[in-house]
């Protein structure tokens, strides 16, 4: 299955662009193939919008975006192997996600022009995802998680109207907006399950970018209307969750009231989330997912990067090496986290490691390591480095998992490595 899922990732990747446009990958994996089959990785699907995306004005071709998926994938990572697909599409609606996702259950492609009309024009990228949609089954079929958000681009006319309407015409207009919402998502969430019953789904809310200074009469209307909104979800997830569906809501909205001008860049004239609002949507779907958020310190430039093995930090005297634009961490501190054992023989320069049914043996100098007998390839050899008085073993952070079968993402972002069993 694992096979599948890689097969379809590398398809949908190369149909979206993931690498050259908004879609860039936040951690950089270097899992290996042993024992891989063995663990489970935590399969993560994020539908929906610009705020699936990451996207922040300024943007352009080529940018890596921070959004609330990456720090989701994080947060995923303190719990264990993790793998996230990205397919969210700017400028998204209910109908369009609709129209995408069963292009996706029914295998077949779909022109952007089908997905939403004008998308193309809104996202660039929409041609070639409607494209790569026909591969993309297995992906959701595999999820054990999928987050959505959708909503925005199908009320924001309500941003720049709700000043010229009644109350009875704001009313009226809500209401059509709410019920073709519920309609749309009614009809993905179905085919959300369809496709996979196990997955946990998470519908986010939507948040009101207008802060109180636009005018206080208009800035209650939105507010009130950002609740009501939000009402309708818990509503329609406690309806499908009472028909066996997995289903969750992460409560956004209310994070950002009072602190529209802090978290979004409405200043500019741009209603999406900067980096404080996409912090905040994060935490709200962590919280909902695991129940918790942890804080994420990033080491000061100059500083050895942070290492988190099995979701806790590893506090240790033999901090890492930065050579040639490498890490190398000292083996008997890692070993000693996954609970390995390690023997040095100083005739042949070379460390034993074993751990389950692996037996990995490094050589000092050596271009490879020896995993079970067989000569592995390493991208740089092993060195001593004196801490202290003594000698210790440090070895390239990527042949740890090539050795051992571990799964080791290093984010940039954090400046931390995420080893995982």
């Amino acid at each position: 299955m694992r096979k599948v899922w890689k097969k379809c990732v590398a398809v949908a990747a190369g149909a979206m662009l993931l690498a050259a446009t908004w879609l860039g990958p936040g951690a950089a994996s270097v899992s290996a193939n042993t024992q891989l089959a063995q663990q489970h990785t935590y399969r993560i699907v994020a539908l929906g919008d610009s705020l699936t995306v990451g996207y922040e004005p300024g943007m352009q071709p080529g940018s890596r975006p921070y959004g609330f998926v990456e720090r989701v994938h994080e947060q995923a990572l303190y719990h264990g192997r993790t793998e996230v697909v990205n397919l969210g599409i700017g400028g998204l609606k209910t109908g369009g996600l609709r129209n995408y996702v069963r292009a996706i259950s029914e295998g077949r492609t779909i022109r952007a022009e089908e997905i939403q009309p004008g998308l193309a024009q809104i996202d660039p990228r929409a041609q070639q995802i409607g494209a790569g949609a026909a591969q993309l089954k297995p992906v959701l079929v595999q999820a054990d998680l999928i987050t959505v958000t959708i909503g925005g681009n199908d009320l924001i006319e309500l941003v720049h109207t709700a000043s010229d309407l009644s109350e009875a015409e704001l009313t009226a207009r809500l209401q059509e907006m709410f019920r073709l919402y519920r309609e749309n998502v009614t009809a993905v969430l179905t085919q959300l399950h369809a496709l996979n019953p196990d997955a946990l789904i998470v519908l986010a809310d939507q948040y009101n970018p207008v802060p109180k200074i636009a005018g206080e009469a208009t800035y209650v209307q939105l507010v009130e209307a950002t609740r009501e909104f939000t009402r309708m979800i818990d509503e329609l997830a406690a309806e499908f969750g009472e028909r066996g569906v997995k289903i969750k809501v992460a409560h956004v909205a209310q994070e950002f009231v009072g602190s529209e001008l802090t978290m979004t860049h409405i200043l500019k004239k741009d209603i999406h989330p900067n980096q404080y609002g996409y912090e905040t949507i994060a935490k709200a779907f962590a919280r909902t997912i695991w129940g918790s958020y942890k804080l994420s310190p990033v080491p000061e430039s100059g500083q050895p990067m942070r290492i988190v093995v099995k979701g806790e930090d590893l506090i240790t005297p033999y901090q890492p090496i930065m050579r040639s634009n490498r890490n190398y961490v000292a083996i008997q501190d890692i070993v000693n986290a996954i609970g390995a054992a390690t023997k040095w023989d100083n005739k042949t320069s070379s460390a034993t490691i074993t751990y389950g049914d692996q037996t990995v043996v490094v050589k000092i100098g050596a271009n490879t390591i020896k995993v079970n007998g067989a000569d592995v390839p390493i991208e740089a050899p092993a060195f001593l480095h004196k801490v202290g008085k003594e000698d210790k073993t440090y070895v390239p952070l990527a042949a740890i998992a090539t050795g051992l079968g571990l799964d080791v993402q290093y984010v940039a972002k954090l400046r931390t490595a995420f080893i995982n069993l």
